[in-house]
């Protein structure tokens, strides 16, 4: 299709068939047409796609597409082939004689878009080929990958700043739903733009309604009730941590009346297809599918999405649920959640194989996750403060918060206590070391910087580690404090704390199950038969304990008791060591299994002191 030199406006209706372009959309669209270059943010469903198809189509040369998703590039391709478009994919699924033919059509002229993986695109070998081909211009999509402070950092993205710099004479557009400000601050220096090549179109999806519920000790029929009184025989999308998780979710909603596939990377990749093709044409379909897995599903009429275990970051579950509602018609975000499975999600981070810079991006953001989880405000009031973005007005109506206020208490005097207490230290130091500071700890950290003579320094004794944690969470999701991810995790205070501190304004917290401390004056070698309770934090730890007892004894083929026995186990939950002299203390420990199993379940045990 030859549109070249056409107006913009022309484009839109003749080829897309749309009678006016959405917002931000046209001026993206000129400024790409002129030779500038762009960084877009802007919300799934919202229209990225079209901000660098139509350049592509007007400007002179075929337009490079750096995408991340196979399926979603052949998807793409295919849609636009629809359209008379003359489109290509230039990627590992192709074979030798059609990658050949691909190549052809691209250094010969005859292709209008061409999309490739980030791995090709750093080839010495595409260079050459790109040099011959006169690129219209070079499109960047889920540009938050080339970010280590974005959700989902992928190295190779890292190299696409050198073809950037190599093709400087190209205009340059990086497309992302999902970046806060220090990840769209990367792609700018990343890239080579300014701050006047950044569009931010917003994060707000009206459509959406979010709702969030304790998890139960049977989810999957929380699950089913949602869908039957919600959304019964619609599409809808359910993420699961494990890939066991999907498969049995899967065959769960089948045998109570619903039909769903599953959908991991452990299928084939015919079986994926046939999912995967089976949801975008299928009527009532819904697909289970893991949180870690990167769908690329195109699909305007998915009423709902639900989270059976929390992801790892806010960017992520906004992505995930941002596959709800693309018609713009009602849709639903579920989400059941439990402290324990933050726990456990910390857990992954922990034993990841990322650098500890990367580690603890991550542990911040798990964290924000849970200040939005845990906070009574409107859900999406928390969520756009996230990404930077003020929402008008206090409540929005449209999600659990709104609809049914939780029950609160009124933490006015802690927040003035720890927004002081951030204050007196210099807003140079994360909640640990303010957390210390508030319980007055006689920390080498505390007496090097002089911290136990602020005027705050033990004003928190009333509360826990765990409680202040809580606090300041909650103060962050509420917009008073951020917190400097460039800076390793510093809270610094913001303009809308003065009113509290100045004493106008009161502050609510969520009311939430505290974690209650051992009593030092028990012995740790008794647990009660009942200390563990059916439900609640202490039930998320016990499993956790469990699940890591099941790994290590599989591991050694050895029943699991052999590793620690229940009462151990309950043990643990009742009395949570956080030393190797408390675990020893503990009913069923001696030397040998301190040696061999202590460092591994007191990393579950702090990290849940440090989670919950």
């Amino acid at each position: 299709m030859d549109v070249t030199g056409t107006d913009p406006q022309h484009v839109l209706q003749s080829v897309f068939g749309y009678e006016s372009f959405r917002p931000y959309q046209e001026p993206i669209i000129r400024r790409v047409i002129e030779g500038g270059d762009a960084a877009v943010v802007m919300p799934t469903g919202g229209g990225k796609s079209i901000c660098y198809q139509i350049p592509a189509l007007v400007r002179s040369g075929c337009g490079v597409i750096v995408s991340p998703l196979i399926s979603l590039m052949q998807d793409q391709v295919d849609a636009l082939q629809q359209l008379g478009v003359r489109a290509a994919v230039l990627n590992s699924s192709l074979s030798p004689d059609d990658r050949r033919a691909v190549e052809e059509q691209l250094t010969h002229g005859r292709l209008d878009l061409c999309y490739v993986a980030p791995e090709r695109a750093n080839r010495p070998r595409f260079k050459q080929m790109l040099r011959k081909a006169n690129p219209a211009l070079l499109a960047i999509d889920e540009a938050h990958c080339i970010s280590q402070w974005g959700h989902d950092f992928r190295p190779e993205y890292m190299a696409l700043a050198d073809l950037r710099e190599e093709f400087a004479q190209v205009p340059c557009i990086g497309v992302t739903a999902t970046a806060d400000p220090p990840t769209q601050q990367v792609i700018l220096d990343r890239l080579g733009m300014t701050e006047e090549d950044l569009f931010v179109a917003g994060f707000d999806r009206p459509n959406i309604r979010y709702v969030v519920v304790p998890k139960q000790s049977r989810p999957r029929r929380q699950l089913h009730n949602f869908i039957q009184e919600e959304h019964p025989g619609q599409n809808g999308i359910v993420y699961c941590l494990s890939r066991n998780g999907v498969e049995t979710t899967a065959d769960w909603l089948n045998d109570h009346g619903h039909t769903a596939v599953p959908y991991h990377a452990g299928l084939t990749g015919d079986t994926r297809e046939e999912h995967q093709q089976r949801f975008l044409r299928e009527e009532g379909l819904i697909v289970v599918a893991t949180v870690a897995f990167g769908m690329g599903i195109d699909k305007p009429d998915v009423r709902f999405v639900a989270h059976l275990d929390v992801p790892k970051t806010l960017e992520a579950y906004y992505q995930e649920t941002g596959r709800a509602g693309r018609d713009g018609r009602p849709a639903t975000a579920w989400m059941a959640y439990r402290r324990g499975d933050v726990v456990r999600m910390r857990q992954l981070i922990d034993d990841s194989s990322e650098n500890d810079e990367h580690r603890w991006t991550q542990r911040h953001k798990l964290n924000a996750l849970l200040g939005y989880c845990e906070a009574p405000d409107c859900r999406r009031k928390v969520l756009l403060n996230y990404f930077g973005e003020e929402m008008e007005g206090e409540t929005c109506g449209n999600c659990d918060n709104c609809e049914h206020p939780p029950e609160t208490w009124d933490g006015t005097v802690p927040a003035q206590k720890a927004l002081s207490c951030i204050a007196r230290t210099g807003q140079r130091f994360g909640s640990g070391h303010v957390t210390d500071v508030l319980l007055g700890k006689d920390t080498e950290k505390i007496r090097r910087h002089d911290h136990d003579e602020v005027s705050t320094y033990g004003i928190g004794e009333d509360r826990s580690k765990a409680e202040w944690r809580t606090i300041i969470r909650q103060l962050v999701a509420k917009g008073m404090v951020e917190v400097d991810v460039m800076g390793y995790g510093a809270l610094t205070l913001t303009e809308a704390c003065r009113p509290v501190l100045r004493g106008e304004h009161d502050v609510v917290f969520r009311e939430t199950e505290s974690a209650q401390s051992a009593s030092s004056s028990s012995s740790m070698k008794q647990a009660s038969p009942d200390s563990v309770p059916v439900e609640g934090p202490e039930r998320d730890l016990f499993e956790t304990l469990r699940e890591r007892r099941l790994a290590l004894a599989r591991e050694q083929d050895v029943p699991p008791y052999v590793i620690f026995n229940d009462k151990t186990l309950r043990a643990m939950v009742e009395h949570r060591p956080q030393t190797a002299r408390e675990f020893r203390a503990l009913h069923g420990v001696g030397d040998v299994k301190l040696d061999r199993y202590g460092d591994t379940f007191l990393s579950i045990l702090q990290d849940f002191e440090e989670q919950v």
